[in-house]
């Protein structure tokens, strides 16, 4: 499914702003109901971290998913757009005593628990509301993968999760607390991971971690085993919707779940990347000495990623039916690294065309900021216009 903009109706809004086609965020989610369906006991979170837009949580949680929080701002966001409490797992590597506090007032399904001083201060808070939290344990796997250094998260040397070899002794203290329940192991080993054997190295760990319990006599319900699926950065109209027959056929195959486990899943990028695009206005056309430049009303402010990752967004201008020149993308921040990408061909561009940035669903407009003291940028689903 190719997303197609209403480009006449855009021609009059305010630029820039994100564009999402709600037609090709349902067709993704239901690719994902229909592969998980396959299995019985497998249960996905959609990582809001990824976008909070409301519009999009609506979607999302008119399609069943859970939620997997990683503030507590992120919870009140998706319990306002009614998502029930009993499918929020919440994460992260410095819970704030408010944010446990709201976890356990609302009786959220699980606090994925990243080091013994926050197991122990959930317990505190727990004790002093009369409550029992459910945990489970973020495990470091000490796997790699193949995506960006920066968005690596399950090697020994990163902040998150517990480390292999104190995992017996944490879930023994556990075991000596009232208000903890301990139900099960949690993994993330990073973002945008495309090659299937990064999964097949976890589900191996897990495998030898879940041998090692069993062996002390530990027995655990939940296996969680995160996100990271990636997407197609480059080809977002040849494959607007992921692999996940593959991805979720890799887990079905390679980890060996024990009889009456649950395994699940915090999927985002994969979600909702595909559906979400970056609506710019061309400035200015500026002819260089080697180069010319298209100068947008978009800005580092409105999509970081690509001076964050280096991250690259296929950029189209959807106003012009020209022939094909090359052009640096850049936006008007008063930063060197505020480029959207250089060496782009593009139909030839003139002041006042639209370009979409492609594949922006995902870390596009959630982590937008002001500086500069510009306006967020808003955001439009294809459902209203």
């Amino acid at each position: 499914m190719r997303t197609t903009f209403p480009v006449e109706k855009m021609k009059g809004m305010q630029t820039p702003f994100y564009y999402y086609d709600t037609d090709l965020l349902r067709s993704t989610l239901d690719a994902v109901n229909a592969e998980t369906a396959k299995y019985g006991n497998y249960f996905v979170h959609y990582a809001v971290k990824a976008n909070a837009n409301k519009k999009i949580l609506a979607v999302i949680n008119e399609k069943g998913m859970g939620i997997d929080c990683v503030s507590g701002w992120e919870m009140e966001a998706v319990l306002d757009a009614g998502f029930p409490a009993s499918k929020i797992v919440f994460a992260g590597v410095g819970k704030s005593d408010w944010e446990i506090n709201l976890g356990l007032d609302k009786g959220i399904c699980c606090f994925n628990v990243e080091s013994i001083p926050e197991l122990e201060i959930i317990n505190e808070l727990a004790a002093a509301k009369g409550k029992v939290a459910t945990v489970c344990f973020r495990i470091n796997p000490n796997v790699g993968a193949h995506t960006h250094a920066n968005i690596t998260t399950g090697l020994a040397e990163n902040k998150f999760g517990i480390a292999m070899e104190d995992m017996e002794r944490v879930i023994a203290l556990a075991g000596t607390m009232k208000n903890i329940c301990f139900k099960g192991l949690h993994f993330h080993i990073g973002s945008q991971i495309l090659e299937m054997d990064d999964f097949v190295a976890l589900c191996e760990r897990i495998n030898e971690l879940q041998d090692k319990l069993e062996q002390s006599g530990i027995h655990i319900e939940i296996i969680n085993v995160g996100g990271g699926l990636g997407i197609d950065y480059d080809n977002p109209n040849e494959h607007p919707v992921p692999d996940f027959e593959s991805y979720f056929a890799t887990y079905h195959r390679h980890l060996k779940l024990r009889e009456g486990q649950t395994l699940h899943f915090e999927l985002g990028r994969s979600l909702v990347a595909q559906c979400g695009s970056l609506i710019t206005k061309v400035l200015y056309v500026k002819q260089g000495s080697y180069k010319q430049f298209a100068i947008v009303d978009a800005g580092m402010t409105d999509l970081i990623r690509p001076a964050l990752y280096q991250a690259h967004h296929e950029i189209e201008n959807i106003t012009s039916d020209r022939g094909e020149e090359i052009y640096d993308v850049v936006g008007p921040i008063c930063e060197s690294s505020d480029v959207f990408d250089k060496g782009v061909k593009l139909n030839g561009v003139q002041r006042g065309d639209l370009l979409a940035l492609r594949s922006a669903g995902a870390y596009g407009e959630i982590m937008a900021s002001g500086y500069n003291c510009r306006p967020l940028p808003k955001g439009y689903v294809s459902d209203e216009l």
